[in-house]
């Protein structure tokens, strides 16, 4: 009897449990002038603390280093990997001084699989990339791009770059998508209206005043975004305030729906 009254009673509670709630993610953002604070001291231990006190999820790093001359040798990304306990992933986009020079992508979530892909480059610059990971995020698969875009006035290189990125989030189909990175480029510019013409710009839908990143005394200039598919929604964003580098990081809150 009690069986019975137990297998009745079952579909009732299923049918009474709330629905799951969207998932929280924290992504950071960061150029961190290859560990060089405005001191001119090389410390990874302030950065990983700011990481860690954000409790990030995903971060994106720009300017890292693996091996080169002026930072000792050392392999950045994989200190900054011991020193929060993420994941990581790292990118080379040049050599340089006897090591690597590129972008680090750190996880909380496992990372099912990676891609680089460079972007074309226009005239004598420097080589750029974007960075592709696949993250497991609670049974839902997330696709999270970092990138670095070129510095220079002309901005014929961002604006074809812009063209890349929006092929390999048409190319994710319906995947959640999340892009940040240091464009190198002002909210009112051309590459960044042609963003917003497939992604969110998350500062504007959950950030407040200006968002400034550069320099990091009296910042002027927002050129750090993150951005997202249609699939999240950007529920708190910040500018943070740091001098481990010269940009500020940012770091959003982004809600995925389940």
């Amino acid at each position: 009897m009690f069986r019975r009254l137990f297998a009745l009673l079952l579909p009732l509670a299923a049918a009474a449990a709330p629905a799951p709630g969207p998932v929280t993610l924290r992504v950071v953002c960061y150029n961190i002038h290859h560990g060089e604070g405005l001191d001119g001291r090389l410390d990874l231990e302030r950065i990983a603390a700011l990481i860690t006190d954000q409790r990030a999820d995903l971060v994106a790093l720009q300017e890292v280093e693996r091996g080169t001359q002026r930072t000792q040798r050392r392999d950045l990304p994989a200190e900054l990997a011991r020193l929060t306990g993420l994941a990581v992933r790292f990118d080379r986009n040049i050599p340089y001084q006897g090591g690597e020079y590129g972008t680090a992508i750190l996880s909380r979530h496992p990372i099912r699989r990676a891609a680089h892909v460079p972007l074309t480059m226009v005239g004598q610059g420097e080589q750029r990339g974007v960075q592709q990971v696949w993250v497991d995020v609670a049974g839902t698969e997330v696709l999270f791009l970092n990138t670095h875009l070129d510095h220079r006035r002309e901005p014929a290189e961002r604006e074809r770059s812009v063209g890349e990125i929006r092929a390999l989030v048409t190319a994710a189909g319906p995947v959640p998508v999340i892009v940040a990175g240091d464009f190198n480029a002002v909210p009112d510019s051309r590459a960044i209206a042609t963003m917003r013409e497939f992604l969110t710009d998350a500062w504007t839908v959950a950030g407040r005043g200006p968002g400034f990143t550069i320099p990091v005394r009296q910042p002027n200039r927002r050129i750090d975004y993150v951005w997202v598919s249609p699939h999240l929604t950007p529920v708190r964003m910040e500018v943070l305030s740091s001098e481990a580098s010269d940009h500020l990081p940012i770091v959003a809150e982004l809600a995925l729906r389940p």
